[in-house]
């Protein structure tokens, strides 16, 4: 990644839904949330058998590993960091991309569609969830009893950007936990789980190519991004998913993962370049942040009040005619979807290649 500069970076045009001194810019803003905590997201996600069954159907996560990667990683940093509007835009368009993840599950009767409240609130929850456990496990420690209480208000905040309900969201460590009790007997581990699983893990996939000489300690980054992700992940999980480790590795990952992420902490401009190995297009959305360059409009808003103001339907309710086509030509005609939603995001989220 070439030298960012200053002059180079656009400020945001407001402070989007949280801004400076939320606890979503603290546990966001560290470098767990783009490495272990989102990866840790992503894998667990796969889990439940309607989005693992989209994942599949789309392939994407196998024809272009680094690309989903960086466009997801980006959208999640643009619902914390990013401005009202470009926020706005992109969970609308993320409608569009999502009706094109639909068909018939593989394993059991029924079908999935990725726009699904139930499984955009999976998403949710495991994101959210699985960015603070990397941040108490890798980084600082624990929130306090009232960071806790306000970051999963602001969950439920950042649900409104999706097609569920932010009255489905808990607000409390319990009702997550309660949640995830609740979930447990419905998740599995089909073959295509455990692929993706085992694929979402292999960090040198997301990875930029680098000289012969450099290959080993690329090898070495990932492999210790991958123990310490599968330290994350509770036994019971990695029964299910065939994936083992040692306790010795749960254990011994920790002071070094923590030493290593401290560290990066330490200089925005080195968590800005180590960013931009996993996600390019992800850091124009949090260098404003991490060097400090106010919005145009010092304000927050709610999501209500961003979509009045730039003109949004609540995602929910957005591109309905379209969403039929789509159902029409998998169910009805048995064609494959159309990419044209895919095609538009690269604006927002970032190039598919």
């Amino acid at each position: 990644m070439a030298r960012l500069r200053r002059g180079e970076v656009r400020p945001h045009e407001d402070y989007g839904f949280f801004g400076p001194g939320s606890v979503v810019w603290k546990v966001w803003g560290y470098p767990t949330a783009p490495t272990v905590g989102f990866q840790r997201a992503v894998v667990v996600e796969e889990l439940d058998p309607p989005l693992v069954a989209a994942v599949h159907g789309t392939q994407g996560v196998y024809q272009r590993a680094r690309t989903r990667y960086d466009r997801t990683l980006r959208y999640f940093a643009m619902v914390a960091f990013a401005g009202s509007r470009e926020v706005c835009k992109a969970a609308d368009i993320l409608v569009k991309v999502h009706s094109k993840a639909i068909g018939e599950l593989p394993y059991d009767s029924g079908t999935y569609d990725a726009n699904d409240p139930a499984s955009q609130l999976w998403i949710q929850l495991t994101g959210w969830h699985s960015i603070l456990y990397a941040y108490e496990k890798y980084g600082p420690g624990k929130l306090t009893e009232g960071e806790e209480r306000e970051y999963w208000e602001a969950c439920a905040v950042a649900a409104e950007l999706q097609t569920c309900s932010a009255d489905d969201v808990p607000r409390s460590r319990a009702g997550v936990r309660a949640y995830f009790e609740e979930m447990r007997p419905r998740l599995a581990a089909s073959p295509i789980a455990r692929q993706a699983m085992n694929h979402l893990l292999r960090t040198e996939l997301v990875l930029p190519p680098v000289p012969r000489w450099a290959k080993p300690v690329r090898l070495a980054v990932a492999r210790t991004q991958r123990i310490a992700t599968i330290a994350t992940l509770p036994r019971w999980m990695r029964e299910m998913a065939g994936i083992r480790q040692s306790r010795a590795a749960d254990v011994l990952i920790v002071p070094v993962m923590k030493a290593a992420f401290a560290l990066a902490h330490v200089n925005p401009r080195v968590e800005l370049h180590l960013l931009g190995l996993l996600s390019p297009s992800t850091v124009q959305v949090v260098a404003p942040i991490k060097l400090g360059l106010r919005p145009r409009t010092e304000e927050v808003l709610t999501p209500a009040e961003a979509r009045a103001r730039h003109g949004y339907a609540k995602p929910v309710e957005a591109h309905l005619e379209f969403r039929a086509r789509q159902a029409t030509r998998v169910f009805g005609d048995r064609e494959a979807p159309s990419d044209e939603g895919l095609v538009e995001s690269q604006e927002v989220l970032g190039p598919l290649s």
